[in-house]
């Protein structure tokens, strides 16, 4: 019996690993997009909520405390931040909490306005005082990513929506 000695080397040649390399890459350039666009949309959906619970808190706390409160928005160094707090409470004594990094209010914005604060406010019975509006929010990254909130009603109901291709009085949120 003879016994064979053959050498075969296990392994990829550097052909096969270059094709690897250049599918993968045109699967990330092909995915990668989509991925950060749903990203940015889901977190400006978060912070979207974030809004609504924030103008339903202030609506609770008028009704529960009977006296008026109020939900207020602002961007201040590239960050967007809420608050809700009493309306007798100036804005910039309540305790700002920051939305996520990458949202910023959009143009769409018509809540009534302080200075760079926008505001909802409610009397002692949960009503909305002044004026109705929406607060939108967009992306940084994609701005044609649009959440909105909108106080729809003087009772104080409110509804969200987003972007939509056609505008409705000049506003994609609607």
């Amino acid at each position: 019996m003879k016994q064979s000695n053959n050498n075969y080397q296990r392994g990829f040649t550097l052909i096969e690993l270059m094709v690897v390399v250049v599918i993968v890459g045109i699967v990330a350039a092909i995915v990668v997009p989509g991925w950060l666009r749903f990203l940015a949309g889901h977190r400006t959906t978060m912070a979207r909520g974030k809004l609504r619970q924030g103008i339903q808190q202030a609506q609770a706390k008028s009704q529960q405390e009977s006296i008026s409160w109020q939900f207020s928005v602002r961007e201040t160094s590239g960050k967007v931040e809420m608050a809700v707090h009493p309306s007798t409470l100036l804005p910039s004594l309540a305790g700002w909490e920051p939305l996520s990094p990458s949202i910023r209010l959009d143009g769409e914005t018509n809540l009534a306005t302080t200075g760079d604060v926008y505001y909802v406010q409610f009397d002692e019975k949960g009503n909305v005082r002044y004026r109705l509006g929406r607060a939108t929010l967009s992306n940084e990254r994609f701005p044609d990513i649009k959440r909105c909130v909108v106080v729809s009603t003087l009772v104080g109901a409110t509804r969200i929506a987003k972007e939509q291709a056609v505008p409705e009085n000049g506003k994609y949120c609607h």
